[in-house]
């Protein structure tokens, strides 16, 4: 059992919710999204295990039990080429639950005309293989957004 947690604080609102037919459609997996609160913040890692994949503005964390959780931060931000991104660890590093991996700035990527809405996905999951889905509600970084079995 993998245990995901929020990688900031916000809102929880679900993936239906989510700006994005790829991320609403959950095809990319199940899961659901953070609305983050509009101030600088790190992104911190939802699972303990390595960084298998990390770009400014999204990265995937594959645990113990070979779970992949993507975080990703805003919606259309790749647009931004990295700017106001700022990765804290590198790929292929082992990182912990709750440890910083990128530096940003929600209310940044609002004013560049993107939403900041931030997709939490259980990649190659069902979705009747997580539990306790938090699809609402006002979360804090390191609060459980999902389990997975």
């Amino acid at each position: 059992m993998t245990t995901v947690t929020s990688p900031l604080p916000g809102r929880a609102i679900g993936l239906a919710a989510v700006p994005d037919p790829v991320f609403s459609g959950a095809m990319v997996g199940p899961g659901t999204a953070i609305d983050p609160v509009r101030e600088p913040s790190e992104a911190l890692a939802p699972v303990d295990g390595v960084v298998v994949s990390l770009h400014p503005h999204a990265f995937v964390v594959v645990d113990a039990n070979g779970h992949g959780v993507l975080t990703h931060l805003g919606i259309d931000t790749v647009q931004l080429n990295g700017e106001g991104f700022e990765l804290l660890v590198n790929k292929g590093d082992t990182v912990t639950r709750g440890q910083a991996v990128v530096r940003w700035n929600p209310a940044a990527v609002e004013e560049a005309g993107k939403s900041p809405v931030c997709p939490v996905v259980a990649l190659e999951a069902t979705a009747d293989s997580l539990g306790d889905l938090r699809e609402d509600g006002d979360v804090k970084a390191g609060d459980q957004l999902f389990s997975w079995s």
